[in-house]
C-alpha cells in the first residue's frame, strides 16, 4: 500500500461568526501523486490547505504529514511542506536570489547557493535573480512563489490556483515543472479553476462542496465511471420523429431533425454503437456524418454539484 503524505480525519473548521468551512474532512494524499482538489468558490479548498499548513487552526479533527501530527509537532510536519498560496506574499522590493534565499532560512535550513541557482533555472527565473519582484510580470511572480515554496527541498508542494492570471504560455511551462516535481517524488495537491488542467494533469481528483469531500476517486475510474459519450449524426435527410422500434435508446433529435443524438455509457450493456448502426439502417436512415463527444471531467464535476444540490434541497 502507498504510504500517506498527508492523513486527514473528521477536519472541521467553524468560523466565530458560525459559518462552518469544513465538515468532518476525511482524506488521504498518497506520497508521490498529483491531487487535483475541486470545487466552487467558498466550498473549502483555501480553508482545507491552510488547516493543513498549520495556518488556519482546525476546529475539530486532525491532520498528520508523513506521520506527524501537525499541531503536537507542527515544525516537523511543516518542514514537509511548500505552499504556494493564491495571493502574492513577498516582498516586492526584495531582489529574486534573495527572496528565495531567505525563505529556505526561514526553515532553518544551512545556506545552499547550487541548490537555489538549480530551482531558478529549472523555473525560467535565473536571468531574473538580481530583479526586484515588483518589476516582474505576474507570471514571473507566481513563478518566485513557487521557488519560495520549494527552497526548503520540501517533499509536499501545495499550489492554491497558481494558474489564476498566468497567460497561456507560462501556464503551459509551469504545468512542465509540476510534471518534472513528481517524476523526483514530489506529492502536488492543486486547486485549480481551470479543470482541463486537472484532467490533464491528476493522477486523482477529490471534489468538495460546502465543506464535504462528495467523492475523491482515480481521475481515468472517474472518467470510466461517469463520463457519458455523445454520437452525433449528421442525417441524409430531417427526421419528423424517432421511429418507435429505435425506442430502447436514448435518442434526441436536434437541429429540425437534420442530427440525431445518441448518449449512452460505453459501460452500460446494449450500447454497441453497431447495433445501433445497423438498426438506423434497418429503419432507413443512413448518417452522411458521425461525432464522438467524450463527457469532460468538468460537465462529470458540474453534474456531481447538481446532483449534490438536489439531495440536499430534498433533504
Amino acid at each position: 500500500m502507498t504510504q500517506a503524505a498527508i492523513s486527514i480525519k473528521n477536519l472541521e473548521k467553524t468560523y466565530d461568526n458560525g459559518f462552518k468551512a469544513l465538515s468532518g474532512v476525511n482524506l488521504d494524499v498518497r506520497a508521490g501523486e498529483i491531487f487535483a482538489l475541486l470545487g466552487p468558490n467558498g466550498a473549502g479548498k483555501t480553508t482545507l490547505i491552510g488547516a493543513v499548513c498549520g495556518i488556519v487552526r482546525a476546529t475539530g479533527g486532525s491532520v498528520e504529514v508523513f506521520g506527524h501530527d501537525n499541531i503536537a509537532d507542527y515544525k516537523a510536519a511543516r518542514s514537509y511542506i511548500g505552499l504556494v498560496p493564491q495571493e502574492l506574499t513577498t516582498d516586492l522590493f526584495e531582489t529574486v536570489w534573495n527572496t528565495v534565499s531567505f525563505s529556505r532560512e526561514l526553515f532553518g535550513k544551512p545556506a545552499n547557493p547550487s541548490m537555489i541557482e538549480d530551482i531558478l533555472k529549472r523555473l525560467s527565473l535565473w536571468d531574473k535573480k538580481d530583479s526586484e519582484i515588483r518589476t516582474l510580470s505576474g507570471g514571473m511572480k507566481r513563478r518566485v512563489m513557487i521557488a519560495k515554496a520549494l527552497s526548503h527541498e520540501p517533499r509536499i508542494l501545495f499550489l492554491d490556483e497558481p494558474s489564476a492570471g498566468v497567460d497561456v504560455e507560462l501556464r503551459t511551462s509551469m504545468w512542465q515543472q509540476v510534471h518534472s516535481l513528481k517524476d523526483i517524488g514530489v506529492t502536488i495537491i492543486l486547486t485549480t479553476h481551470y479543470i482541463e488542467e486537472a484532467e490533464e494533469m491528476a493522477d486523482r481528483v477529490g471534489i468538495i462542496s460546502k465543506g464535504n469531500i462528495i467523492l475523491v476517486d482515480e481521475k481515468d475510474a472517474l472518467m470510466k465511471k461517469m463520463g457519458n459519450k455523445q454520437v452525433v449524426f449528421d442525417l441524409r435527410e430531417p427526421l419528423k420523429a424517432i421511429p418507435k422500434t429505435l425506442s430502447q435508446y436514448n435518442l434526441v433529435l436536434e437541429n429540425d431533425g437534420n442530427k440525431l443524438v445518441f448518449t449512452y455509457s460505453p459501460f452500460e450493456q446494449g450500447n454497441d454503437i453497431s447495433n445501433v448502426l445497423d438498426n438506423l439502417k434497418e429503419n432507413g436512415i443512413r448518417p452522411i456524418d458521425i461525432q464522438v463527444h467524450q463527457s469532460s471531467l468538468e460537465e462529470i464535476f458540474i453534474g456531481l454539484l447538481n446532483e449534490k444540490n438536489v439531495k440536499d434541497q430534498v433533504a
